[in-house]
């Protein structure tokens, strides 16, 4: 098998993973699968993927540095970072750091197969029609906040000048797993 229908999968939840690997192994791909940065780590000594598909949030853990990670191993590997926490600020971090496209969840095999084969930006990609509500202000200035505290939630809390378990709370009311 040739490394580009190599996959790496870096997800923390053990079913939506499962679910990933046997959807992508039936399309023809090999894939490898990791739950954290220390098990890529690992993984990347043995398996070299021309594919990677990596969540965001990984546990208590950022999955950019798995990114950072990845393309330092291959620039040419497309990577697909997937998340639940959707922002502006992680999406251009994960730009800046060699993702080659940035999906929300729920996305599907077809989607983040569609965004591996996507080279460059969209020029016609509709803009929005409607302006930032202040939650969405709200929202993205909370996660731009727990990326430059590296997703600890009580540095980022510190940081917003709220308490933890406030901070927590709207975390949990933003999930869309």
């Amino acid at each position: 098998m040739t490394g580009s229908r190599k996959l790496l999968i870096v997800e923390d939840d053990e079913a939506f993973a499962r679910t990933l690997r046997r959807s992508f192994e039936r399309r023809g791909y090999l894939v490898e699968v990791a739950a954290s940065h220390e098990e890529l780590a690992v993984l990347l000594e043995r398996f070299r993927p021309g594919f990677a598909v990596v969540d965001l949030k990984l546990g208590g853990a950022s999955g950019l540095l798995c990114v950072q990670t990845l393309r330092a191993i291959d620039a040419d590997m497309r990577i697909v970072v997937l998340t639940g926490f959707a922002s502006i600020a992680t999406a251009v971090e994960a730009i800046k750091l060699g993702a080659s496209y940035y999906l929300a969840k729920p996305s599907n095999t077809d989607d983040i197969e569609a965004a591996f084969d996507r080279e460059g930006g969209d020029p016609d990609a509709p803009l929005a029609s409607r302006p930032s509500t202040i939650k969405t202000v709200e929202w993205e200035h909370i996660h731009q906040t727990l990326v430059e505290a590296d997703f600890n939630i009580s540095e980022a809390a510190r940081r917003l000048g709220m308490h933890r378990r406030t901070l927590a709370r709207k975390l949990e009311k933003r999930q869309l797993r």
